[in-house]
């Protein structure tokens, strides 16, 4: 291989996993966004300056099943891709 295709192919892949990251990002941002509006309109009742001790159970047992729903849906999808089955 010569230099250039080298750094060609070093460029290519710095590319990707810039990608890779802003992906990610975008998608941790969109999940938490969606968990807190959909825990705080399910758990809050009565906004004010704290939380009831009910309200803090709720909220922490909403995120977990949200973060156990994505956890369960990302093994799936990694499975069937890693299988050879891309478009689940």
């Amino acid at each position: 291989r010569t230099l250039s295709a080298e750094m060609d192919s070093q460029n290519s892949e710095l590319v990707k996993q810039q990608v890779q990251a802003e992906l990610a990002n975008a998608y941790a941002q969109e999940f938490f966004t969606t968990v807190r509006e959909k825990c705080f309109a399910k758990c809050i009742t009565k906004p004010g300056p704290s939380l009831s001790s009910g309200e803090a159970t709720c909220v922490s047992r909403c995120t977990d099943r949200y973060v156990d729903a994505t956890r369960m849906i990302s093994g799936v999808v990694l499975q069937a891709y890693s299988s050879g089955q891309g478009g689940v």
